[in-house]
Parts: structure tokens; sequence; C-alpha cells
């Protein structure tokens, strides 16, 4: 059965235009929660870490700035869209001290409530409206009239109205435009770290690096390598985004077609298959979340070992110089820097 879409003629409007929200952190998302928020009529406040580097930016923008605890006291809604890794301490310390009954306490990711690093307390709304595109997206799609489709899912309906809380909020940012999809707090977890290790950044980089490497180590030059495992990789891509696998089939040769479906599934095999599903059951236990939260805390030495790792990577050093020869490619890069807001 497929997925009902919720539209704005779905949305209560009256129900985000009652409550006095804070969004909490102010970078990609945040500032445009904020600003679309703004817009659209609703009490809107930032909350922010005393000395934040943000709160000039958003000041400026024409919001009332406070600190993290004044904000949410304020507040009856609270957006917390700060990284994962930073949830705990700043629910604990200062928002659920201000949690009222009544209040509602939303996420954009539901990773914090899902693996209960945070718990907020009974007669607590809590919700997940979860933007499908960066904030600068969020923000553009909304200033042209249009939006960025949604996720919404309630984890805790304490006042009976928490979903359509939430249709309501993801209509005053732009989602209702595009449409709004429910889910669980479950489902959009674990389903968005599988896409980002499996497919999106962990499995897509690495294929990436391997083919380079495959290419590099039969004595090809690093530069045909790069424009054949890298650079060609958007083409393919933009292909998929608008047409679906067999539209972007349809679009190449059937020489690249005919490799695709017979040399395709010697890649991506049934033992790459098994270890997706090793994955996904890390995912699904815990195990990840418990494995990523202990490296932030201990000081993450072994991330930044393997980033350092990855931008030492002779595909990254070849990359560098061939964009460098296409200054086409970085056009509107330092519009969308300047339009995070953080």
């Amino acid at each position: 059965m497929p997925a009902s879409v919720l539209y704005e003629k779905d949305a209560d409007r009256s129900l985000i235009a009652g409550r006095k929200v804070a969004i909490i952190g102010y970078g990609s998302q945040g500032h445009a929660h904020a600003l679309n928020l703004k817009d659209s009529g609703v009490d809107v406040r930032v909350g922010l870490r005393d000395g934040s580097s943000s709160v000039a930016k958003a000041s400026e923008a024409g919001l009332k700035v406070t600190n993290v605890a004044q904000a949410a006291a304020e507040a009856d809604l609270i957006m917390i869209l700060l990284p994962d890794t930073e949830h705990r301490d700043v629910y604990e310390a200062e928002i659920a001290p201000n949690l009222k009954p009544g209040d509602a306490l939303f996420v954009s990711h539901g990773f914090s409530v899902r693996f209960n690093q945070v718990t907020p307390p009974e007669g607590v709304d809590v919700a997940m409206v979860a933007p499908k595109g960066p904030g600068h997206l969020v923000r553009r799609t909304y200033t042209e009239g249009g939006g960025v489709p949604c996720l919404v899912a309630v984890h805790q309906d304490a006042t009976g109205k928490a979903r359509e809380l939430a249709i309501s909020y993801a209509d005053a940012i732009g989602g209702t435009r595009a449409g709004v999809l429910e889910t669980t707090f479950a489902e959009e977890t674990e389903t968005d770290l599988f896409g980002e290790q499996v497919v999106l950044c962990g499995g897509l980089t690495a294929l990436v690096q391997a083919g380079f490497e495959t290419l590099v180590e039969a004595g090809y030059q690093p530069e045909s390598a790069y424009f054949e495992c890298l650079h060609e990789l958007k083409l393919i891509v933009d292909l998929m985004y608008e047409q679906g696998i067999g539209g972007m089939r349809y679009s190449i040769s059937h020489t690249a077609e005919y490799g695709d479906v017979t040399r395709g599934p010697r890649i991506i095999n049934a033992g790459t298959k098994a270890e997706m599903k090793k994955i996904l059951g890390e995912i699904q236990s815990g195990q990840f979340a418990e494995e990523w939260i202990a490296e932030w805390r201990s000081g993450h030495k072994h991330f930044d070992e393997l980033r350092r790792q990855g931008e030492q990577h002779q595909i990254e050093q070849v990359g560098a110089e061939l964009r460098s020869m296409m200054p086409w490619i970085s056009q509107g890069k330092q519009r969308v820097q300047d339009a995070s807001g953080g």
C-alpha cells in the first residue's frame, strides 16, 4: 500500500501559530527553520550557547536570540537542531529543566531519541519534522514559494495533538508545499543511517576510491582514472535522480548499459549484500550509535585519523588539481556556504 502524502490542505496552521517556538542551533537547518517560521508569522526565538559565532548572524537576520535555557523556558515548542553528539548534554543541562506539561519537544532527525540520548518526561509531546534536503534549499525554496518534502513522526503523544502539531510545523517551514510523508522515529533513523553508511557516503566513496586505485595500479594516468571514476559520477546520479535507474540506462550507450547489467552484480554481489545486512543489524541494535557516541566523547582520535587518511588519498590531490582547471564547478559554492548560517 503506497504511503499517503500530506499537503497544505491537510495542515491546521492555527496550531503552530499559537505556539512560542525555540530553535536550538543556527547551522544549516537551524537558520532555515527559524527564518521560515518567522516569515510564516510564528513567534520564534533562537537559543544559542554564550559566545556562539552564530549570535551575530541570527541577530542580523532579525531574529530574537537568547541563550538555550532562556529560549527553552520562554517556548512551548522546542526544536533541537544541533549535531547528534550534542543533544544529550544540551538537553539535560538546559532544556529538560525548562520543560512543562503540554510542551512539545521536536527534532529533525530521530537519532538522539531513538537511541535514548534524550529521554523526554511524560506530559510532553515528542515529534520529528525532517526536511529531506539541506538547510539552504529549505530556505531558498520557501522564499521562492515552494518547499522541500518533509518526514514527520510522533514518538510521544501526550496531548493528543502531536501529529497535527508536527504537520502544522512542517507547513510553516514550507514542507506541505512539496509534500509531507509520515514515518516513525525508528524507520527514519535506521534508514537514514543505513543509506549514509552503505550507499550515499560510505559505499559510494569506497567504490570510487577502489575503482580509482585499480586503474592507477594498472598503469593508467591518475587524471584519466579521476575522470572515469569520480568526475562523471554526477552525470549518472543526475540521470537517476531525474529519471530513475531505468531512465539512466535509457540515456547511456548500449555498451555502457550492457556493462552495467552484466558486471554491476559482480561488484555488488551476495557477499556485499550480506555485509549490508550486518551493518543494518548494527544500526538496529544500537551498536553503531554506542560506538559513535563513545568515539566522540573520547576525543574522536580514530575518527580524525580516518579523516586524515581520506584527505591524503591520491584521488583528492589529483581531483583538486583538475577542479582548479574547471572553475565553473565551484560557481555558487560560496553562496551556499553563506546561506548556511553556520
